[in-house]
């Protein structure tokens, strides 16, 4: 209790200089009394009794059960209190900005650390004590600086880091070729050189178009600015300037970011036409499970939903129900995404190859500044961020721990996107207000890209300079946007 009553403290002291509320002057002063006075205005200091918080979680989350089981804990835990955790029961996408002053917003939210930030403007949100917190060195600078606001000259976090969401190849592993292990395994590591390298990956999913069985290898919605922007970021091109905090500056085009776009057009060549719009997003997992795609690209929460779908495809092919999802759990497998070519070249042989850096966000809990319970709702996010809870959230949902301890734990994937954050692999959404002017016209780019591809005489990317040219149209656009939305 006493180190709990410490992060109030601290959590009050960055509060009173964020809102300019009316404990300002007492805690301009320097004696122990004026911060004691401080706090009282504003908390008791205590846990408050007999309250219900509303939580507002993600709907993974809720539909596999996590929720239930983290509150149930939590309820247990503080029954001494009569402090309740409810289920805010609101569309994750809700908007604190408008509900919060109403009385009808949740006193702790999950969301992306884009949606999060965007609440600091308006003092939506309290400050959190981050690094007070036990585990705060557990958690990387960079997944710490997804929820950094400066006030005044000062640093605040606003919100604690749980999950990295980033994207994931999925494929089905009993769709290899009989052959890849003398044939497609160059290097004999024992890895497919199809999930290792883009261009194995586009050369297998042109030969499974080319059988004529109406099946396809690689498929994703290409117009998706979070799957499809990493192409752009890893040739160069980044959102704003200033490592995505100035929004005066946009630099989709910059670098060689053509190059990552180019790759795109010619992996649109091996699908089909669906991946101009969100149809692959939405058929994603029934088709995973019917064999009609080997592998997509998508985040490690949505694990779950694929095995639900193929554990049902093989019980329609007679299995038990614990059979069919041993085999599902066997055959569909996650990985990193696979290098690039240094050229972009997707039918060179033997190329150079280079990471592929991705679009990433950093989930997390934070705290209404509309609460009636601040302190029991720093009570819920230090439990519900504990290593226990990241641990099951991780087992049920396929989730990417933020702390260290926890990714290490569970290994494979979750080591290598752990890794793949600090080594700037991840680029984390940029936790500006600005960043929502940015969806809607890159979204746009590439769906035309995508659509070239099955364009006949009219094609409009026919050099990596008109690409170039569309992408430079794109960050006019956002910028003129932001300077729209500025004044």
């Amino acid at each position: 209790m006493k180190r709990f009553l410490c992060l109030v403290l601290v959590a009050l002291l960055s509060f009173g200089q964020l809102t300019g509320c009316t404990s300002t002057d007492a805690l301009d002063e320097k004696d122990t009394s004026a911060e004691e006075s401080a706090l009282k205005s504003i908390y008791n200091g205590e846990l408050e009794r007999n309250v219900t918080l509303r939580v507002l979680e993600n709907d993974t989350a809720i539909q596999q059960g996590y929720f239930n089981q983290l509150i149930d804990a939590f309820n247990e835990k503080y029954k001494e209190y009569g402090i309740v955790a409810v289920d805010a029961n609101m569309d994750e996408r809700s908007n604190l900005a408008d509900d919060g002053p109403y009385g009808y917003g949740p006193d702790v939210l999950y969301q992306a650390n884009d949606s999060i930030m965007k609440y600091v403007k308006g003092k939506h949100i309290y400050p959190i004590p981050a690094e007070s917190l036990e585990y705060f060195s557990l958690i990387p600078d960079n997944a710490w600086d997804a929820y950094k606001s400066e006030v005044d000259g000062k640093s605040y976090y606003m919100g604690v880091p749980v999950n990295v969401q980033t994207s994931m190849l999925f494929y089905r592993k009993d769709m290899l070729p009989n052959d890849w292990e003398t044939n497609w395994d160059d290097n004999k590591n024992k890895v497919p050189d199809m999930v290792e390298n883009w261009n194995d990956l586009y050369k297998y999913s042109k030969s499974i178009v080319e059988s004529g069985t109406g099946k396809y290898g690689y498929m994703r919605s290409l117009f998706d600015v979070y799957f499809s922007s990493g192409f752009l970021f890893s040739y160069g091109g980044y959102i704003f300037g200033d490592h995505n905090t100035n929004p005066k500056e946009v630099g989709l085009s910059a670098g060689n970011a053509e190059v990552g776009a180019n790759v795109l057009l010619k992996l649109a060549s091996v699908m089909n036409e669906e991946c101009i719009d969100d149809s692959i997003t939405v058929n994603g997992y029934s088709k995973i499970a019917d064999g009609t795609y080997f592998a997509t690209m998508t985040t490690p929460d949505v694990y779950t939903l694929f095995i639900k779908e193929l554990t049902l495809e093989y019980e329609k092919q007679g299995k038990s129900k614990e059979e069919a999802k041993a085999l599902a759990e066997e055959n569909l497998v996650v990985a990193g995404l696979p290098m690039l070519p240094a050229s972009g070249d997707l039918t060179e042989e033997n190329p150079e190859l280079i990471p592929q850096k991705a679009m990433g966000g950093i989930n997390g809990y934070a705290i209404s500044a509309y609460t009636k319970a601040p302190n029991a709702s720093l009570a819920f996010v230090e439990f519900a961020t504990s290593y226990e809870m990241i641990m099951k959230r991780q087992e049920l949902l396929g989730s990417i721990p933020a702390r260290s301890d926890a990714a290490k734990a569970v290994g494979g994937v979750s080591e290598i996107v752990f890794n793949n954050l600090n080594e700037d692999n991840i680029v984390v959404m940029p936790s500006v207000t600005e960043m929502v002017q940015v969806w809607s016209p890159t979204e746009t780019f590439f769906a035309d890209l995508a659509k070239d591809a099955f364009r006949t005489s009219d094609k409009k990317y026919t050099s990596t300079e008109k690409i170039k040219s569309g992408l430079k149209v794109v960050d006019q656009q956002i910028l003129d946007a932001v300077h729209t939305l500025s004044n």
